[in-house]
């Protein structure tokens, strides 16, 4: 039998901001424009995450920071082709296709509450942007809805990308992904193959 040792490897801040941003982004799509004041405060706090985790992936734990998964397109592309063939070199951290997944979401989440904010100020004449938009025409709104409404659905789309990435990582290496989030540990063996220990 071979003996694991259970590893920290999400610290609470990084738990906490994945958690609430999947909650907020979830409030933020099912409201749209149904509830203004709800979607326009869940987009608020979206970006005051996306700011906190940019601080913290820079002088957050040795896991949270963005120097321990961002990789080069090649080391990205080589570990896809190793995880489509089954063989893909398991991470204690982000491996380097979730680290990819993470940037895009990040700037997909900020270019969505961006223009957002920007829709609300032309629309509304509400928000930190009314000034800009007070006397402008109506054209900008179309441009702008279409704008937020794609970077919206986008995320949607990596979302479900980050997901389905998750069940086959976990399949691939017999670890619960999703409980390492919740927990922040996971578990190591002496024989197992690991990246970034």
């Amino acid at each position: 039998m071979t003996a694991t040792t259970q590893i920290k490897v999400w610290d609470p801040l990084v738990r906490f901001f994945h958690w609430s941003l999947v909650s907020a982004f979830f409030i933020a799509y099912v409201t749209e424009e149904n509830i203004l004041v709800v979607h326009t405060w869940a987009g608020y706090l979206i970006l005051a995450l996306i700011s906190i985790r940019i601080v913290w992936g820079v002088i957050g734990t040795r896991y949270a920071r963005f120097s321990d998964f961002i990789y080069s397109p090649k080391t990205i592309i080589q570990f896809l082709k190793d995880t489509i063939h089954l063989r893909a070199k398991r991470y204690l951290g982000h491996n380097p296709a979730g680290g990819a997944m993470i940037i895009a979401l990040l700037i997909s989440l900020l270019l969505t509450t961006t223009s957002g904010i920007m829709l609300l100020g032309a629309e509304e004449q509400a928000g930190p942007m009314a000034h800009w938009f007070s006397q402008t025409s109506g054209s900008w709104n179309n441009a702008l809805e279409d704008v937020h409404e794609f970077f919206a659905n986008f995320t949607v789309l990596l979302v479900f990308f980050h997901v389905i990435a998750v069940l086959i990582e976990s399949l691939i290496h017999k670890e619960n992904l999703v409980s390492a989030m919740l927990s922040g540990f996971k578990s190591t063996t002496p024989n197992s193959i690991e990246e970034n220990l």
